[in-house]
């Protein structure tokens, strides 16, 4: 049976029932964002289930085909003979690449396994015709088996059938939790907005779940809802949305005449950690259509691309969890070491647990090795630690200066809140210059578009410590926001190799 999207959200996502109270009450105090557990989990990539399912069928193909020939042809040493070993890699990848071409690595085909077995059927054939082909052109006849091919060919169909009906199931159980779908947000009530829900509600496979529609007008010209679907309120509604819950897409529905409010929109926007578009038919242009990204079916401009998104988020887990579990266990015996130091100085806990801004703004727990005295912490950091500062114990001073007592941040590396590299989280109430750092720099919280780091960009290119005065912190986020836009695991890489040498100048360090 073939897996169809609901493109309009159940009724808890769709909010019909609660619309009244929606149009009397702000966005955030409605809570509206609450009703489903899907709203507050990451979404699975559709990148990534395309790109994973492919290298899961690869190399069960691939292995099949040697097993059978270990088992039918034991006395030639298969893992020896480079025709086995060839041949059972081409027929991987050609299986892969025909079903690619075919467009079974599509959600749509994989979420309607049934409907698409005959033509995985014919993609496999194709694929071990061009082994077949490949035996008789290159004259090997004489060293591969028949029997080994025939019997290859018909479990390498079952095989492929049984796979498919798997991932079929796991699209579909993905898609009921809502993992799969694409939650959108869209800002603009006008004639665009209602076309472009006419044109994904035509599609009946989207797996774009529409998560409210909002505008600022209130003179009458942006209705209460549209083709169906609440209006919930302003774009600040819709920023305050999108730190509740995790947005993938947020479409600017306004027609390009409307240059300075959607200039003003669109920036206001730059700061979330989500895909920014706006419909191709917004624009009377029309451009190659390399220039287009689909949402569904329907054509859109890309204005802000998530960063570390798809397979470049996965990349950047694997490196977090394997440097971090081996930074720790080497880390382990100088943390003991710092943990009697701080204990033997001054009574109170050797660790010390502060809220701070991570990804999205959500408030993170981060652990130091205390520096202080018990009863001159500050939690808030409301006021910056200075040179010779009283409340820093002596054990306390030198863990600051060299950075040791960050080292605990290595278990919110573990724990999945922070990353070995990135911005440097920073106290909710930290200030530069008597103001707190979102009034000092314009769009400051583009910095949280990715989880924050131990080390990070600014670090080793000397931002690092007391950020006093509003320079300070600007360099600081030019810098963050550099990394953000140039990442990658390489960067990463470069960045951890320059930082204990970045740790040797401790004259901004207290």
């Amino acid at each position: 049976m073939a897996l169809t999207f609901d493109f309009k959200s159940p009724p808890a996502t769709r909010l019909a029932d609660v619309l009244a109270a929606a149009r009397q009450m702000p966005f955030a105090k409605a809570k509206l964002a609450d009703t489903t557990r899907a709203d507050h989990q990451r979404t699975l990539s559709p990148v990534v289930v395309s790109g994973s399912i492919r290298c899961i069928e690869f190399l069960l193909v691939s292995l099949l085909g040697l097993s059978i020939a270990n088992f039918y042809v034991a006395d030639s040493g298969v893992l020896q003979n480079t025709v086995y070993l060839f041949a059972t890699a081409l027929v991987g990848a050609a299986t892969v690449v025909v079903f690619g071409l075919f467009d079974l690595y599509s959600l749509r085909a994989l979420s309607a396994p049934v409907r698409n077995l005959p033509l995985a059927m014919l993609g496999w054939t194709i694929a071990f015709a061009a082994l077949v082909a490949g035996v008789f052109f290159f004259k090997v006849g004489s060293e591969v088996s028949r029997v080994w091919l025939a019997a290859w060919f018909v479990s390498g169909a079952f095989l492929v059938i049984a796979g498919r009906l798997l991932a079929g199931w796991f699209v579909h159980s993905a898609a009921n939790s809502g993992r799969l779908y694409q939650r959108v947000a869209i800002y603009g009530c006008g004639p665009l907005t209602e076309n472009l829900l006419g044109e994904l509600e035509a599609d009946g496979n989207s797996i774009v779940r529409i998560t409210g529609i909002f505008d600022d007008r209130k003179d009458g010209r942006a209705p209460g809802q549209i083709s169906g679907y609440p209006r919930l309120g302003t774009l600040n509604d819709l920023i305050t949305m999108s730190r509740s819950k995790q947005l993938d897409l947020v479409v600017v529905s306004l027609p390009l005449a409307a240059e300075n409010r959607l200039s003003n929109v669109v920036g206001r926007l730059s700061v979330l950690p989500a895909d920014v578009k706006m419909p191709a038919r917004a624009s009377g242009l029309r451009f190659s259509r390399r220039t287009y990204s689909h949402v569904g079916s329907v054509a859109m401009i890309d204005l802000y691309d998530k960063p570390i998104a798809d397979w470049d988020y996965v990349s950047k887990w694997l490196f977090d969890k394997a440097a971090g579990l081996i930074a720790l266990a080497i880390m382990a015996p100088l943390m003991l070491l710092i943990a009697l130091a701080v204990k033997l100085e001054s009574r109170g806990p050797v660790f010390f647990r502060q809220k701070r801004y991570g990804f999205n703004n959500e408030l993170i727990e981060v652990f130091k090795f205390r520096s202080m005295y018990v009863d001159r912490c500050d939690a808030t950091a409301s006021k910056l630690v200075t040179k010779d500062d009283p409340r820093v114990t002596r054990v306390g001073r030198f863990i600051r200066k060299t950075s040791l007592d960050e080292l605990p941040q290595l278990f919110n590396v573990i724990k999945g809140n922070l990353s070995l590299v990135g911005p440097r989280p920073h106290a909710v109430q930290a200030k530069a210059a008597g103001h707190l750092y979102d009034e000092v720099v314009d769009g400051y919280f583009a910095r949280h578009k990715v989880k924050p780091g131990i080390t990070g960009w600014a670090q080793i290119n000397g931002w690092r410590g007391e950020t006093d005065t509003e320079e300070k912190l600007t360099k600081r986020i030019e810098h963050d926001l550099y990394y953000i836009e140039n990442w990658s695991v390489f960067l990463d890489l470069y960045i951890l190799f320059k930082t204990p040498f970045a740790l040797l100048n401790t004259e901004s360090a207290y």
